[in-house]
């Protein structure tokens, strides 16, 4: 088990055997589900448009890596537009506001409307909704991650000790700036007086241009091996994600039936995991994402989580 001697430093990246062992790890907190016996092949999305009335689209690994568009992804979701899919980001980039991440999206070349981004951080607006006024939260984000957006008493955490100590709960946004030292004051803060811990993003890595960065739920879930204290989690794979895109096809009035609803994603523990438990088909990409360059089959024997069909790009 991953611990805090043991993990990568500040701004490190890691592998996907590292990350898929570590899912592999935590899997009992994640929702369970079932599966096809077997995944069927097809050439990329624009193959599925028969199949689906519904695409939900994971963003990283999906639609972009890192800062750059995954090639041929703009042109094939504007024409499932076109031909009247309804198309949804769901993402669990949690580090800025929707509307930053609309202007990504747009400047990457995907013609997105605002109520087509599903975000883990809208998600853990709501659930801040939740606590009494005055309720003090001291939060791993950055700089940027404008948290006067967010509801509620918001405090960015550094390495100032008795900021922990005088937080009556916790966020994890973003891990841009969070590492293994300010997690181990968070552990020692947390371990004298458990208080509630909340996570924006609960991903253990995510794509980049050259790796895999740790992401919130890695620490979250260090969190719950050192703590005992279990977080609550706001995003993919859990049930909160997808009872929001479900909330926004009633209130477009488009009743769908769960077997025309795709979720595509890059991993199994996540998109795949989730989409299933939530009683939705689903789509793996391999070329882009977690297994880029690797034997996607192989880690689906592994985990035992089989996708609905597989294609080696969006």
């Amino acid at each position: 088990m991953v611990r805090s001697s043991e993990a990568p430093g500040f701004g490190a990246m890691v592998d996907a055997q590292w990350a898929f062992a570590r899912y592999e790890e935590i899997r009992e907190r994640l929702p369970a589900a079932t599966f096809p016996a077997h995944s069927r092949r097809a050439e990329n999305l624009a193959a599925l448009s028969e199949t689906f009335d519904v695409f939900i689209l994971d963003a990283f690994g999906v639609l972009n890596v890192g800062e750059s568009a995954v090639p041929g992804a703009p042109e094939r979701v504007a024409a499932l537009s076109d031909r009247g899919k309804a198309i949804f980001v769901l993402t669990n980039g949690a580090t800025y506001d929707e509307s930053v991440a609309l202007e990504k999206y747009r400047r990457l070349g995907f013609a997105f409307e605002p109520r087509q981004i599903v975000s883990s951080r809208a998600l853990l607006h709501d659930g801040l909704k939740q606590y009494p006024d005055g309720f003090r939260w001291g939060v791993a984000a950055a700089p940027q991650s404008n948290l006067d957006a967010l509801p509620g008493d918001l405090r960015l955490l550094a390495d100032d000790r008795s900021a922990y100590e005088k937080a009556d709960g916790f966020v994890l946004l973003s891990s841009l700036f969070w590492d293994m030292a300010r997690q181990d004051l968070l552990v020692a803060s947390l371990s004298g007086n458990p208080r509630p811990v909340l996570v924006g993003n609960p991903d253990l890595v995510a794509p980049r241009e050259f790796g895999l960065s740790l992401e919130p739920g890695f620490y979250a879930h260090d969190l719950a091996d050192r703590t005992g204290i279990v977080p609550v989690f706001f995003g993919k794979p859990y049930d909160n994600a997808f009872d929001e895109v479900r909330r926004q096809l009633a209130a477009e009035g488009r009743p769908v039936s769960p077997q025309r609803i795709a979720m595509v994603g890059d991993t199994l523990h996540t998109d795949v995991l989730g989409g299933a438990a939530a009683g939705l088909k689903t789509v793996l990409v391999t070329d882009h994402g977690l297994f880029r360059g690797l034997d996607a089959e192989a880690f689906i024997q592994r985990s035992g989580i089989v996708p609905d069909v597989i294609i080696p790009t969006t």
